[in-house]
């Protein structure tokens, strides 16, 4: 008799995911005197996204951009897991690459959360991101994926063996506005090369990062519970400015692109103060007050600075929810995830 399998039978033909960009908005914690190292703020953002649909097959395709990227992330769970079989992979959007909005922690928990699904493992999300290596030093990457907003991430502590754990999730003003700025003819450090910027990088001094703790504690998230953007905008600005100097030696600056830099001299010469770049760049940020006044900051960074070669421009909402996730059911419906990976805030 052949045995009948439960799981098998229930797993959908196909899952979609969308996965939402991210601002790493800087480090707390350099130090770790206290035994937790790093300590990350982040924002989801409404876009760009990476759009993935993946079925199960007898061997390995791909097709889209970062499409064989995407493969390297299927395979390697395959083995880790130990499964039988293949998968077809459309890589349908994909965030730009090394340009400080995390594209790899998104395509790998992306991939990783469909192979969870078609296989019926019952991972999550957070698991699967361990087990791609994603969140070395920190966990906005997947906290953007499992719930958006902005968020606060513990670090890592002694002995730990888990991502660090998102221990502040607040919704972000939906009048507010992100002025992004790309620079397409500079990447930020990855991979090997952000492993020797950091072990080469000096001592971090306690009592800044004391100070920075302080100012995320007692300016930063206050100021967001009440909306109030000067505050919140002047606490980002001076996390910028602090953990960029400390990044100098890395990155010949405070930031990456020496473009990029221009247009946030310009921004803040205008009195804009929560400026800053996200991650190891070149992608600059501006957080303002309204839809108004970024598209008229908007029009005018265009105006002055368009012609410049790879510099491109746009502005965003945040994002107060994590990946949608769609797939088939047995009668061949579509079903929106109502797990951990859609979850909102109001």
């Amino acid at each position: 008799m052949q045995e009948f399998n439960f799981r098998q039978s229930l797993s959908p033909s196909w899952v979609r995911i969308e996965a939402p960009a991210r601002l790493h908005l800087g480090f707390m914690d350099l130090n770790g005197g206290l035994g937790r190292r790093y300590g990350s703020l982040g924002l989801a953002l409404e876009g760009p996204f990476t759009r993935i649909q993946v079925e199960r097959a007898t061997t390995f395709q791909a097709s889209g951009a970062c499409g064989e990227r995407a493969l390297g992330y299927a395979k390697r769970l395959f083995g880790v897991l130990d499964l039988d079989g293949g998968l077809r992979i459309q890589v349908q959007r994909a965030i730009p690459q090394h340009a400080g909005l995390g594209s790899g922690t998104q395509l790998a928990v992306a991939v990783g959360v469909a192979i969870d699904r078609l296989h019926g493992l019952g991972l999550g999300a957070r698991r699967i991101a361990y087990l791609q290596g994603r969140g070395a030093r920190s966990g906005i990457g997947i906290g953007a994926f499992d719930g958006g907003g902005f968020m606060v991430d513990g670090g890592y502590g002694p002995g730990e063996d888990e991502l660090p754990p998102v221990i502040v999730r607040m919704g972000f003003p939906e009048h507010w506005r992100v002025l992004l700025v790309f620079d397409t003819q500079v990447q930020g450090l990855y991979g090997r090369s952000e492993r020797s910027a950091f072990e080469a990088l000096p001592g971090f001094e306690p009592r800044t990062a004391e100070r920075l703790c302080r100012l995320v504690m007692m300016q930063i998230l206050p100021a967001l519970s009440r909306q109030d953007l000067r505050p919140f905008a002047q606490g980002i600005g001076e996390l910028q400015r602090v953990v960029g100097e400390y990044f100098t030696p890395a990155q010949g600056g405070c930031y990456t692109s020496a473009a990029v830099a221009q247009v946030l001299a310009w921004l803040q010469a205008q009195g804009i103060e929560g400026l800053g770049q996200s991650s190891w760049g070149p992608t600059g940020f501006a957080v303002l007050d309204s839809e108004m006044r970024a598209f008229a900051l908007l029009r005018e960074v265009q105006m002055r600075f368009g012609a410049q070669a790879g510099l491109r421009f746009a502005v965003l909402r945040a994002r107060n929810r994590g990946a949608t996730i769609e797939q088939t059911v047995p009668q061949g419906e579509r079903r929106p995830s109502a797990e951990a990976g859609c979850r909102g805030l109001d």
